[in-house]
């Protein structure tokens, strides 16, 4: 009897409401004080974002005039975190009724249950009172993603699936060819070609950094395509499975041997800076990642870059789905004028404002159809818009997936607990990278994890 059963659409994600909470009462506790002096009361016409630090939505507050110039009457401030650090007071907040925020950038993981938990407030009665906002134009994929019912319950700022980009300039000094859809096997062989430490260049960077949505979101996709993965189809943990054991096995030893100095304290942002810099041959990971490489006035490898598909091993395709999207916490006092900046924030609109501001190359890619048919964004994203949208059409349970997992999502697990559970395994496989531990050490203690979590199904299955 399967454990994890993956829900019709009108359910998708959906989780009880006295589970998620209990699991998150202690994380809330540990967080009050940090949270405390986000939530001083400012005048009614001032909003509180709470955002990730990533450089898309560092661009938002650089624009942050341009809104207040749109709609004088209402003043942002923004709270602006490295992404495990917001996930955790994001959540602390959102979950326990809070209020320090009107706006919460929150992911597909988060939004079907705090939608189903009555955390966020539903968006489609403002979209559809929103003239030209047009919800239609998101990726469908995406889309479906952030809604529950039919509505949306956040919307996306920008949209990814993951690829591997290449500095097209090494690969031919090397005289080294890049498969057009390679395998892990062979990006190992690469890296050790293009490997050279006395230069400063690593053959390959992979995120090694703690945390659920840092070094586990790679890493699952690289689990999944081995065969292996977090629950079985009956809903039982292959952590310690042999496919499982192998492709953490190879992903650990290749960054070990071929990647970055210090992998294990290495997240995106440090991965997007070392490969914009030179300083990389190679990088598996989110294909938001051409918004930082390919602008000219930050990345010394702009227009240097080739990009194939996420390599694989025993499936058609690895890549994610993800979004990072705006949403309004059910506490807040201000909806109105949240509503005002979320949607300013992903309109079409404010495409054209970073374009024509910043750079095309800055765009938020893989929210909207309609940027794809902008000349503008056409002309600077000839080498990357097409394996763009071809990693995010592909990223689906069954072309990821060896097996049917029976459980929604592809470098998460679509449960409540997986919050904990994925960070508390990343703690032992970024343990692992720094060689405090073994691969098999570290999964042992992650097949316990995941072993608790199971319990609590099978308990469940037979009340």
């Amino acid at each position: 009897m399967p454990i994890f059963t993956r829900p019709s659409r009108s359910t998708a994600r959906s989780v009880p409401r006295r589970r998620s909470r209990t699991l998150i009462a202690g994380l809330a506790a540990s967080l009050t004080l940090g949270l405390a002096g986000c939530g001083d009361a400012g005048p009614e016409d001032e909003i509180v974002v709470a955002i990730v630090a990533n450089p898309q939505m560092q661009d938002a507050i650089s624009l942050q005039e341009e809104f207040e110039r749109q709609h004088p009457d209402v003043d942002v401030r923004f709270v602006s975190l490295p992404e495990n650090e917001a996930r955790a007071k994001i959540t602390a907040s959102v979950a326990t009724g809070g209020g320090e925020f009107d706006v919460v950038m929150i992911s597909n993981y988060e939004t079907p249950s705090w939608a189903e938990n009555g955390w966020i407030e539903n968006l489609q009665p403002y979209i559809d009172r929103t003239e030209g906002y047009d919800d239609e134009d998101f990726i469908s994929s995406i889309r479906e993603a952030l809604s529950r019912d039919g509505d949306m319950y956040s919307v996306p700022f920008y949209g990814e699936s993951s690829f591997l980009v290449y500095n097209k300039e090494m690969f031919a000094e090397a005289g080294v060819t890049m498969p057009e859809k390679p395998a892990w096997p062979e990006i190992r062989e690469i890296a050790a070609e293009l490997d050279d430490p006395d230069a400063g260049v690593s053959g390959i960077c992979l995120r090694g950094l703690a945390g659920w949505g840092e070094v586990m979101a790679p890493l699952t996709t690289v689990m999944n395509t081995y065969g292996g993965g977090w629950f079985d189809a009956e809903g039982n943990p292959t952590l310690t499975s042999p496919e499982t054991t192998a492709a953490v096995q190879d992903y650990v030893s290749l960054v070990q041997e071929h990647g970055q100095a210090g992998p294990a304290t290495s997240g995106y942002g440090d991965c997007i800076t070392l490969y914009s810099q030179g300083q990389t041959a190679m990088w598996y990971d989110a294909t938001a990642m051409v918004s930082t490489i390919e602008d000219p006035k930050s990345s010394t490898v702009a227009g240097k870059n080739g990009y194939v598909p996420a390599p694989t091993m025993d499936t058609d395709s690895a890549g994610w789905l993800y979004t990072w999207s705006l949403a309004i916490p059910s506490t807040s006092d201000r909806k109105d004028a949240a509503w005002d900046f979320v949607s300013w924030m992903t309109d079409k609109e404010y495409i054209r404002l970073v374009g024509e501001n910043i750079g095309w190359e800055r765009v938020p890619p893989g929210s909207r159809y309609s940027t794809y048919e902008i000349p503008e964004y056409q002309d600077v994203s000839e080498a990357y818009a097409r394996p763009t949208l071809e990693a995010m059409n592909a990223a689906t349970q069954e072309n990821s997936f060896a097996y049917d997992p029976r459980y929604a999502g592809i470098q998460f697990v679509a449960i409540p607990e997986f919050q904990d559970l994925g960070t508390r395994v990343g703690q032992q496989i970024s343990a692992a990278i720094a060689g405090q531990v073994s691969v098999e050490e570290a999964l042992e203690q992650s097949q316990g994890y995941a072993e608790d979590v199971a319990l609590v199904y099978q308990r469940q299955g037979e009340e």
